[in-house]
């Protein structure tokens, strides 16, 4: 040190002047650009200079070291300090500089402060300390650190106190901090406009919006009226709990306060009708923001209004509407961004428009708005999940040559669309061409494909990969544990789950070497040694398949076992018992589930009362469903569709089929749309009393709300036929034909057979005719009733033409199998490609379609009535053709399975 100082250097002449200088604090704020010389500046000081720092010059070193994170400086200046006389000021600053750098743990700001007693340290402090704790996702330390203020004996404020409560709320300890906002006043503190705010905005976060009005309520108490920041709030709170009506009470209410509402508030309530269903709605208050809002004093919609409105319409599959939208954000002065594309194409994904989607990728280029990763991700998402993987797989290489990489979620998604399908061959392809790419999979990307593999039972394969994610160091989570316990259980082997459950609390996933050898190595590596130890999950994935087993009992253990071990049981839990008490008619001991779980604080979810409603409708236990609804109500606990469906059910059972359609009526003011099965419990329950006018109303009204659904087709059309209304059927089935609608659930076969019973040949062969012209993929047997008919009408011609074309469509395996489209029969992924992926999985399908017992085929070569018709069939078409001998139909299928997909 004496050398450095004696050296002749520019540094020199600085030094020497420092130990003349009267403030040392000058000199280090001088030299703040350099900590190095300012810490040798001050040790020099302290070696030479008989007076100690003073509180600025250490408040200027602090800053200093601290703005270059020289920690090792830090801790050695804290050292000093703590060393000399009459140092607390000093400390002081010293404390004042550590906690605002946020580079010490929590550990060392806390001893900072008790090193500081016994003076009490400045309340100021502690406030700097607390919102540091708060911002950076500690709130645990918030609560020690106001203990600690109130044992050093610093009276809080109100400032304090609301800090606190964010933080209790923030932890979801709402309960907690209400205590505390009541005990402001006796602490000396009076509640603000911010205290308010923080306990408003903590009941609606958790759900609790009317308990957060309540609060707005009492302000006037305190000579204080709410902000424009309350009642956004409170609206936005009742729009995510979807009680639009409450929403509206407060925007009311907000007027009433001489508040006029921002475009925040209408952008939630948009948001909210959106959400609940009730698009037309949202749009009329769009349409009043857009068109009146000057005269109406309303606030112009901005890029969020749109977006939002847009996203509306999309979920809505309202298409239409939504691309006018976006034209209109196209020709106004907002610009259309990614996010607005982004949400289009999720629209169009979501609603089938997948050749538009993929349409919209190149359109976007052109306009010079480049698509992003998310872009692709969504559209590829859409058609893996149409099983189109093919067009999926040539989507990724679209984004490669825009110099887009896949990520993890590109290829996760193509991973599950093929295990999904079954198709674990290619999945592992998927894996393998990602460590190619250098995106290396990780537990997700590995737990998706062990899954598929337990699910399809192909456990040598999962014994396998598990292997070789322990060896690349990936470790087995519990999410592979629970998956791999899954499968047993749904392979029969729940005895052996239960074990390996009890052996993971000692061992972690190396129980699960209970399977064998290939599972031996396996050791709990991740988590820094952790065990992987059976969480909730785990234990309701055994529960649940316990009750399905029947073996209530032992159910009933693994749920005390769950107690004992800590876990507290969620509402999926309980829900599981109650559908296994209800399924087996036992409701009272199902309803006392429903007071245990509430008893300890597991609150019933609309799913828990629509499993008791769904039981009591089995028992048709009428009464006690109104009872059930009035208790919903009274907990503030919505109906959802299948709540209402469980409602239609019970009624049409009871021949009450015109109270049953009013509850459409109801769902609709109430923002619930119905689904297809609302109309098909109604369609079929007209059908049944014979008032077809009445089932033909609400097949046209379901069309309009759920689309052009082909199980809606089917139910009137099957419904028409079995009532013997076979020009309505036929009718019904050629509009659907003519839309594109496959024919697998129509009862195509017994209508033709009826039309030819009744005389009405040229009906059926028009409908066959057009079945054959539009590539319908149907049941060769169905051209039998209408030979048979042309033979006895001595039409010899067509009778042989209709044959030969049976047989060719019987020679052809996709074709063949009754009633079962092939997978690339319609759909984009037929337009793009024209080709299937051939794999083994297919072809055993193939085999067990072709062993099925006593096919159409079979009864045709077999008719007792004398005729023989396919077996003279049969000769005619062998006569004609050359062939050798002619052999059954699932014999070409077999032969067929040998040469693959070229056969056809």
């Amino acid at each position: 040190m004496s050398k450095f100082f004696n050296s002749p250097s520019p540094q020199t002449s600085i030094l020497s002047m420092s130990s003349r200088a009267a403030d040392l604090c000058t000199l280090l704020r001088a030299l703040s650009g350099d900590p190095v010389l300012s810490w040798r500046l001050f040790i020099h000081h302290l070696l030479s200079s008989p007076l100690p720092p003073s509180p600025p010059s250490i408040a200027a070193l602090s800053s200093t070291l601290a703005r270059f994170a020289m920690l090792p400086h830090l801790h050695h200046l804290h050292l000093v300090l703590l060393h000399l006389p009459n140092s607390l000021p000093c400390l002081l600053s010293f404390a004042y500089c550590a906690v605002r750098s946020h580079l010490f743990p929590f550990s060392f700001s806390l001893s900072l402060l008790q090193s500081l007693r016994p003076l009490p340290p400045p309340v100021h402090l502690y406030n700097i300390l607390l919102e540091s704790s708060l911002r950076s996702g500690h709130p645990e330390h918030v609560e020690i650190i106001y203990k600690d203020m109130i044992f050093a004996g610093v009276l809080p404020e109100t400032y304090i106190l609301n800090v606190m409560m964010r933080s209790l709320c923030d932890s979801g300890r709402l309960d907690e901090a209400r205590v505390m906002f009541d005990k402001m006043p006796a602490k000396g503190c009076c509640p603000n406009v911010y205290s308010f705010g923080i306990l408003v905005c903590g009941y609606c976060r958790a759900g609790l919006s009317c308990e957060g009005l309540e609060v707005v309520e009492g302000m006037g108490k305190f000579g204080l009226v709410p902000n424009l920041v309350i009642w956004n709030t409170l609206v936005s709170g009742f729009c995510r709990e979807g009680r639009v009506g409450e929403a509206e009470r407060v925007v009311e209410m907000m007027g009433m306060a001489g508040m006029v509402p921002n475009v925040v508030t209408f952008n939630a309530r948009i948001s909210a009708l959106c959400k609940a269903g009730m698009v037309l709605e949202a749009y009329g208050i769009f349409k009043d923001m857009e068109d009146g809002g000057a005269e109406l004093e309303l606030p112009k919609p901005n890029k969020v209004t749109y977006d939002v409105m847009l996203d509306g319409f999309c979920k809505g599959g309202m298409v239409e509407e939504a691309r006018a939208l976006l034209d209109a954000i196209k020709s106004s002065e907002l610009s259309v961004d990614l996010v607005s594309y982004n949400i289009w194409l999720c629209g169009l994904v979501r609603n089938g428009r997948l050749l538009e989607a993929h349409s919209l990728l190149e359109e976007m280029a052109r306009e010079g708005l480049e698509p992003n990763l998310y872009s692709y991700n969504i559209v590829i998402d859409g058609l893996c999940k149409e099983g189109m993987l093919f067009v999926a797989h040539s989507v990724m290489s679209l984004m490669r040559s825009k110099g887009i990489l896949p990520d993890i979620v590109t290829y996760s998604t193509l991973l599950h669309g093929y295990c999904t399908k079954g198709k674990v061959l290619r999945a592992n392809m998927i894996l393998e061409e990602m460590v190619k790419d250098g995106c290396f999979p990780n537990n997700v990307t590995c737990n998706i494909l062990l899954q598929s593999l337990w699910k399809k039972g192909r456990t040598l394969e999962a014994e396998g990969l598990m292997q070789k994610m322990n060896e690349k160091g990936y470790g087995l989570d519990i999410v592979s544990c629970n998956i791999v316990l899954d499968g047993l259980c749904k392979n029969g082997e729940l005895d052996k789950a239960m074990d390996i459950i009890s052996g993971m609390w000692l061992h972690g996933s190396a129980a699960l070497g209970e399977l064998g050898n290939a599972f031996r190595g396996l050791v709990d590596n991740q988590n820094g040694g952790q065990k992987c130890v059976p969480d909730r999950i785990t234990y309701s994935i055994l529960i649940n398949n316990l009750c399905k087993a029947g073996r209530m009992d032992e159910a009933k253990k693994k749920f005390i076992e769950m107690l004992a071990k800590k876990l507290a049981p969620d509402s999926v839990i309980y829900d599981t018992f109650i559908h296994a008490y209800c399924k087996c008619g036992k409701m009272s001991s199902a309803f006392k589930v429903l007071r245990d779980m509430e008893k300890k604080g597991c609150k019933p979810s609309t799913r828990t009362y629509n499993l008791l409603i769904w039981g009591l409708v089995n028992e048709h236990q009428m009464d006690q469903i109104h009872n059930l609804m009035n208790e919903m109500q009274s907990k503030g606990i919505l109906p959802d569709v299948c709540t209402y469906n469980n409602l239609i059910q019970s009624l049409c059972e009871e021949g009450k089929m015109k109270e049953a359609a009013l509850l459409l009526e109801e769902m609709s003011g109430k923002g619930i749309v119905a689904n297809v099965y609302s109309f098909i419990l109604l369609i079929k329950a007209f059908c049944k009393s014979g008032d077809f006018d009445a089932a033909e109303d609400l097949f046209q009204r379901a069309l309009t709300t759920c689309g052009q659904k082909p199980s809606l087709y089917s139910l009137m059309c099957n419904e028409f036929c079995m009532s013997g209304k076979l020009s309505e059927a036929k009718e019904l089935l050629q509009i659907a034909i003519d839309i594109g609608i496959s024919v697998e659930r129509f009862s195509y076969k017994f209508l033709i057979e009826e039309l030819c019973k009744g005389d009405r040949l040229n009906d059926a062969r028009s409908l066959l005719s057009l079945m054959i012209d539009r590539g319908c993929v149907f049941n060769p047997a169905t051209f039998m009733p209408v030979i048979d008919a042309l033979i006895e009408k001595r039409d010899k011609t067509e009778a042989d033409r209709l044959s030969e074309l049976m047989m060719n469509m019987a020679s052809r395996p996709e074709e063949s199998n009754i009633g079962l489209a092939h997978p690339d029969s319609q759909g984009y992924a037929k337009i793009v490609s024209g080709s299937r992926y051939n794999e083994n999985e297919s072809h055993l399908k193939h085999l067990k379609q072709v062993s099925a017992p006593r096919s159409d085929w079979h009864n045709l070569l077999h008719r007792d009535d004398g005729s023989g018709i396919a077996l003279k069939v049969l000769k005619r078409v062998q006569k004609g053709w050359g062939h050798g001998s002619v052999r059954h139909p699932q014999h070409w299928q077999l032969d067929l399975y040998d040469y693959g997909d070229d056969a056809g």
